[in-house]
């Protein structure tokens, strides 16, 4: 206690000295005042004190620092929400984050609140914006990089360029052709016809390899022969497409494609140091540093030393900096795991913080008043005409030559039209050089969204009029008792199996362990090797227990949909999940948050008022995704709440009405596969007078004899329960539990079932 008290003398008489001694230095500083500063008279000053407090704050605010973090601020507040908007229609998030910058641009938030967007994006910051949105480009295309996989050419290679080819050389000539008739009237001066046709070329024969990536995880198709010929088109297109944008970008710049030879020669001088010198050094070091462990800040160093002098390189040899980022990430080491690191370290950044700034540009460029009569939307309609003929009748008819079925040929034509955030990239190019005017460059982001939009719905109308022959595989399966465990943690995943293991009793039970992941997290390059890592543990726990699983890997846009669509469309009998925990559970902000959510939420208000749900109550593992699983599911759902669970010794149920009688189905296959306990707790003194249940009762112990044994509340404190037990309740009665005692301090592991 002494020593206590010592410390805190310490600290009063430390900190009040300097404090006195700071106090006396400015005191007997003040007379050097003299002849140097102007001292107001004290009512003046006084009387403008509030003034000049108000000044300070207006150019604080107006400080060309604090104008950048809020326009970051707002931009990826936007660019979240409306991405989420547009997810929940079934659409790739770039669609979101391009419609957000327009709708900060101009178009829209321009048009109705003028004063707004002249002081969140005042002229003068513009410059600004645009250069951290330029360093977001070259992470990004450093990403892309690093995700085209090389090797998938190998197998499809032949097949991948005719389409690819095709699908560029096609709408590549159409829009040439489109530059003839709109040249005079839309070019901008002092640009040649050759500069401009070429730039409408490329821009018209453009497919965004990430996103049509993405919409293949997102559908499970990766795997299938149309998503591995597909992403292989898309490969080979981009790196096709990049070859023939930098030297396009080398022609305009020159202005001849005569003078723009020495520019392609240094270009294929750099390229090819890239690939025989600088690439086997990055081999090498990849070898040797493989894991998180032994990659230091020095070789991250050296990683983006590479990036950035590639990218520096080719901005100077005059095909710009993207180009260099995006060769790049294409000869880093072949390692996943050296690739995973580097991604893990890039990914988020770039496309959290600073790509969405490069929508905001994009779409303070974007000037939808600008086609203001009928003629220029009939331009603009005919540029998004020939760009879907040119790419989507090029790509399909291509693929229907070289042997694709025609369902499979349209769908290739409906993913290589998607265009996305790689267009985007390539139409601020031009509109830099000055190949683009404002009118041009808006009509043709509206192509790229259009074309982008269309992804989605041209597949499901494909699908739908072209569907594959059923097999009777179903109706074998539906024999069997289903259990679909989806976890996100491959530890958790590892219990949720024993779970499923117990409540499995016989071979008839098939076991399905899914795996989602938000698309954003993984890319096609790492895909397999991640569902590798993911199903590691879950894999060897099953051969541990000795049974045979069935696995399903994922990416997807919402993840928790992902997971209902999943168990309802699968004829599961019964849905494991585990119960997450909010990191607002408990707090005054939690609380804040779900009052908001569910005043925004109609069905969540209805129940309010309907008297089902109170807008104050509280946060528990039952959280709003388990919610929605409770009532979305068509099919039984039982949550998992971990409490280091191993293989149980004692069930214990809790009997809080006559509803829970189906949790003695549970309690009946457990025992069955186990030497297990059951405890049943006659929590509100029903079983004795209710005939069902005493029979249930009966049944369990004609064929498990001395397992069964009963009690009451009373007799029972939840919150000492052995670790070595499994409480299995329903969902309303764990509403009961959790009012009566503290459910949170339970030490055994609990199983919620909603039958």
């Amino acid at each position: 206690m002494l020593k206590k008290y010592n410390h805190i003398l310490f600290y009063i008489v430390v900190i009040g000295s300097f404090l006195g001694l700071m106090y006396w230095i400015v005191q007997t500083g003040k007379p050097l005042e003299v002849g140097k500063v102007t001292v107001l008279p004290t009512t003046a000053a006084s009387h403008d004190i509030l003034g000049m407090f108000r000044d300070a704050i207006t150019q604080s605010i107006n400080h060309p620092l604090a104008i950048l973090l809020l326009q970051i601020i707002a931009i990826i507040i936007t660019a979240r929400t409306f991405g989420f908007l547009f997810n929940k229609i079934g659409q790739p998030t770039v669609i979101g984050e391009v419609i957000a910058g327009i709708f900060l641009g101009p178009s829209l938030m321009g048009m109705w609140f003028p004063e707004y967007t002249a002081f969140l994006f005042p002229k003068t910051s513009l410059p600004t914006l645009q250069y951290f949105s330029q360093i977001g480009l070259i992470l990004f295309m450093f990403v892309v990089g690093m995700e085209l996989d090389l090797k998938v050419l190998k197998t499809k290679a032949r097949d991948a360029v005719i389409i690819s080819h095709a699908s560029i050389i096609v709408p590549y000539a159409l829009g040439m052709g489109l530059a003839y008739f709109i040249y005079e009237e839309f070019a901008p001066a002092n640009i040649n016809f050759l500069s401009f046709s070429l730039f409408m070329g490329i821009a018209m024969s453009i497919t965004a390899f990430p996103v049509l990536a993405r919409i293949l995880q997102e559908r499970g198709m990766t795997k299938s022969k149309l998503g591995t010929i597909a992403i292989t088109c898309a490969a080979a297109d981009d790196i096709t497409a990049w070859c023939i944008l930098a030297s396009v970008i080398a022609i305009v710049k020159a202005g001849s494609f005569t003078s723009s030879v020495f520019t392609i020669a240094m270009a294929l001088v750099y390229v090819f140091i890239m690939l025989k010198v600088i690439q086997p050094f990055l081999k090498k070091v990849g070898e040797v540093y493989s894991n998180k462990e032994t990659v230091s800040l020095n070789i991250i160093a050296i990683i983006f030393g590479v990036l950035l002098i590639s990218a520096y390189t080719t901005e100077v040899i005059g095909i710009h900096a993207l180009f260099g980022a995006f060769l790049a990430g294409v000869i880093m080491p072949p390692s996943f795991s050296f690739r995973k690191i580097l991604t893990d370290k890039v990914e988020y950044v770039a496309l959290g913080l600073l790509l969405p700034l490069f929508f905001a540009f994009s779409g303070l460029r974007t000037q939808i008043g600008l086609l203001n009569d009928s003629h220029t939307w009939m331009i603009c309609g005919a540029i998004i005409l020939i760009a879907v003929v040119g790419k989507f009748g090029g790509s399909m008819f291509a693929a229907r030559f070289v042997g694709q079925s025609w369902r499979d040929s349209l769908a290739i034509g409906a993913l290589m039209n998607t265009r996305g955030l790689v267009e985007l990239i390539v139409l601020n190019i031009g509109y830099d050089l000055g190949v683009l005017t404002p009118t041009v460059f808006t009509m043709m982001v509206l192509m790229a969204l259009i074309t982008t939009f269309m992804t989605g719905p041209a597949l499901d109308l494909i699908n739908r009029f072209s569907k594959e022959p059923a097999t009777d595989k179903g109706k074998i399966l539906k024999q069997k008792f289903k259990i679909l465990i989806s976890f996100g943690n491959p530890q958790a995943g590892k219990k949720m199996i024993r779970i499923a293991n117990i409540l499995s009793a016989s071979a008839s039970t098939q076991i399905t362990a899914l795996h989602i992941t938000p698309s954003a997290d993984t890319n096609k390059f790492d895909a397999n090797e991640y569902e590798k890592e993911s199903f590691k543990p879950i894999r060897s726990e099953a051969n541990k227990l000795g049974i045979d699983i069935k696995t399903v890997y994922k990416a997807s846009n919402d993840v928790s949909d992902e997971i209902l669509n999943s168990a309802n469309a699968g004829d599961f009998n019964l849905l494991i999940v585990g119960a997450g925990q909010s990191v607002f559970q408990g707090s005054f902000l939690g609380k804040l948050i779900g009052i908001t959510a569910k005043a925004l939420n109609p069905e969540k208000l209805i129940n309010t008022i309907a008297g089902k749900e109170s807008l104050l109550e509280s946060q528990t593992v039952i959280d709003e995704k388990i919610k929605g699983f409770i009532s979305q599911s068509k099919i039984p759902v039982a949550i998992f709440i971990d409490k280091d669970f191993s293989m149980p010794e004692k069930i214990i149920i809790p009997i809080f009405s006559i509803g829970d009688i189906f949790l003695l189905f549970y309690a009946k296959r457990i025992i069955k596969n186990s030497n297990c306990q059951l405890l049943l707790i006659d929590y509100n003194e029903i079983i004795n007078s209710n005939s069902e249940i005493k029979e249930e009762i009966t049944n369990i112990e004609n064929f498990a004899p001395n397992t069964v044994s009963l009690s009451n509340k009373k007799e029972l404190v939840f919150n000492s329960l052995p670790e070595t037990s499994l409480l299995i309740s329903s969902f309303e009665g764990w509403k009961m539990l959790e009012q009566e005692q503290n459910s949170g301090a339970i030490s055994s592991s609990v199983l919620l079932i909603r039958p």
